[in-house]
């Protein structure tokens, strides 16, 4: 009986404060920002435009690195235009964009992307083909996540790393 209480405790917070399979910071996240400043616009404000920042840095830091190794693949990679719109622009671009539940899920550079399409007046069927491949993309990726056997994939980097040692 006690060694259930003691299982129970150790592996209730464990289970209570777990967090789901994750890849992106998504629409979510994204609404959660307000929450988290305790709806200080102004704060609200400098955090979005800090991610938006960096996500735009990364993307560039990834281009030149693709296009030092592959100008043509790196032009075809990173061909979405995600500069149209100012930051201020985008950061309300966003907002409207994750007010739509369906879209909350959705990851925010993609999302970029599709904002700068909306902004760009791109045609509707071409931004709507574009959301509904992200969804499609997000879905199978999660999928596969939460299919995936995170014990073989330990055990193949242990012989990995064992082989590797002389």
């Amino acid at each position: 009986m006690k060694k259930k209480i003691l299982l129970l405790l150790v592996f209730l917070p464990i289970m209570a404060f777990s967090q789901d399979n994750r890849l992106f910071w998504d629409g979510r996240d994204w609404k959660r920002v307000a929450q988290t400043v305790d709806h200080d616009i102004e704060m609200e404000t400098r955090m979005k435009r800090a991610y938006l920042h960096g996500v735009l840095d990364g993307r560039l830091y990834g281009y030149l690195k693709t296009w030092a190794e592959n100008a043509t693949l790196a032009n075809d990679v990173f061909g979405e235009t995600v500069d149209y719109l100012s930051t201020r622009e985008l950061i309300k671009s966003l907002d409207h964009f994750y007010d739509d539940p369906l879209n909350s899920y959705i990851p925010v550079p993609s999302a970029i992307v599709i904002a700068n399409l909306y902004a760009e007046r791109v045609p509707m069927d071409i931004i709507d083909n574009y959301i509904k491949e992200t969804r499609e993309w997000v879905n199978s990726l999660v999928i596969d996540l939460d299919t995936l056997n995170y014990s073989r994939l330990i055990e193949e980097k242990y012989l990995r790393h064992r082989a590797k040692q002389p």
